[in-house]
């Protein structure tokens, strides 16, 4: 045993490896067991859900194990790999001998193979032998892609048959199958998954990925030229919709409106509406009411940027918009944070809550501080993916479904017609064979046993 895998040599041991039926098995179930762990487990998600729902040691071991990106970890792929050499070596190992039957140039037919053949048209014709040898042979070489007329011990026999190729048909599965491993394999390798957020007027050229929110250049940049929402009565957002303008070296290329499951697709990148949120304005629209006099001013102040208080009594300053603010632990909302500069006081941390104008009368100052209005700003949130393996997938999936067509509705068809003489007439014996669909082909002997039998000779 030893000297007989010394003399294969290694390739030959390799070849046998990956032609082997079991490693198929082998390898399928892994990528089944596997997909299991990749639906349970969410993918590329946040590191602190993940050890909030798992724990710290299972945390650590299946980021190892790398199961929180599995269809990207470099074993899922050496899986896909294996199981794609796997195919194309067993459907070359057993090609060569098909390869003889379906591009052979002049068939072998064997005369005991259709007499065993249970279903047969026997019928007799009013012509010697040599006329209705030669109206069917003329009959069949236009109904069959082959014939040939050979003699027999008792007369003549023409043979014919079609669909040879179709024997095909499983390694044009095969070909599918090997197309979707290599098209999802060139998507891992070479593709992207991201996202950016783009405040309405806004410009990025750039995404962050996922995971590991690395940056990842687009080569062309994105503008978010506004934004819209609208809701249900319940407060649901209803629709929301992005016009996205595509700009190539600063220069206007396209612009487009994109709604969820719409999206916008330019050089192999699709961008997908996924999101949207409030930005803090720029500028706010403050009230101030003197609390003796009992007047009111009105003033606009820019984020960051000191503004005058009524009188010269000192300095506002915006420093910050929160969305979702507390006070004494009980939330309040929206709020700006400013800080308050009067002439002779030391400096006071105030909030401006935009739900509770006259929140700021607890403070017992002589001026009550209060947001009169801001404009307020939407940023879209886009998912934005690069798959250059599509093409090859959509491909693998166009020819498996020809392929499944030629393998359950296509077969190879041969048919033999023995003409034997029997005085001033002529014996006829219809026969025919087909690699599948057997009920199927006694019918179609039986409808050819009665097209030959109406022929004129």
């Amino acid at each position: 045993m030893g000297r007989k895998a010394a003399a294969d040599g290694p390739f030959t041991q390799i070849w046998k490896f990956f032609s082997s039926v079991k490693l198929t098995v082998v390898l399928l179930l892994t990528l089944a067991v596997t997909s299991i762990f990749g639906t349970l487990i969410p993918q590329m998600g946040n590191p602190a859900q993940y050890v909030a729902k798992y724990g710290e040691f299972l945390y650590r071991l299946f980021s190892l194990l790398n199961l929180f990106d599995m269809y990207h970890s470099w074993w899922f792929r050496l899986l896909i790999m294996l199981l794609t050499a796997n195919i194309v070596v067993c459907s070359i190992d057993r090609l060569s001998s098909l390869w003889k039957i379906v591009f052979t140039k002049k068939p072998r037919f064997n005369p005991k193979q259709f007499h065993k053949v249970p279903t047969q048209v026997d019928f007799k014709m009013d012509a010697p032998l040599e006329k209705v040898r030669d109206t069917y042979a003329s009959y069949l070489a236009k109904a069959f892609h082959y014939s040939r007329v050979e003699p027999s011990g008792k007369g003549v026999c023409i043979y014919a048959e079609k669909g040879r190729w179709t024997r095909l048909g499983v390694y044009i599965v095969h070909l599918s199958v090997v197309l979707l491993l290599v098209g999802g394999l060139i998507g891992s390798l070479f593709g992207f998954e991201g996202f950016v957020n783009i405040g309405e007027g806004d410009t990025v050229d750039h995404i962050r990925l996922r995971p590991g929110n690395q940056v990842q250049a687009l080569g062309f940049s994105i503008r978010c030229d506004d934004f819209d929402v609208s809701f249900y009565d319940s407060g649901a957002p209803k629709e929301y919709r992005s016009t996205l303008t595509i700009l190539e070296d600063g220069k206007k290329v396209l612009t487009r409106d994109i709604i969820v499951n719409r999206p916008l697709r330019y050089r192999g990148i699709n961008i997908f509406q996924a999101s949207y949120g409030t930005l803090p304005s720029n500028s706010v629209k403050l009230r101030f009411t003197d609390r003796a006099s009992g007047m009111v001013y009105q003033v606009r102040a820019v984020i960051g940027k000191p503004v005058a208080l009524p009188e010269n009594r000192g300095t506002l300053v915006i420093n910050r918009y929160n969305p979702s603010s507390e006070f004494r632990g009980h939330p309040i909302g929206e709020a700006f944070e400013a800080t308050l500069k009067i002439k002779g006081k030391p400096d006071q941390e105030i909030l401006l809550p935009l739900r509770f104008p006259s929140f700021d009368k607890m403070r017992r100052g002589d001026l009550v501080i209060a947001v009169a209005g801001f404009d307020q700003r939407y940023y879209t949130g886009l998912q934005v993916t690069r798959d250059p393996g599509v093409p090859v997938v959509y491909a693998g999936f166009i020819i498996m479904i020809a392929g499944c067509f030629i393998t359950f509705f296509l077969c190879h068809e041969r048919v033999c017609v023995e003409l034997v003489p029997a005085g001033d007439k002529t014996r006829v014996t219809v026969m025919g064979t087909s690699n599948k669909n057997k009920f199927g082909m006694r019918r179609k002997v039986a409808h050819l046993g009665e097209k030959l039998s109406r022929l004129k000779t």
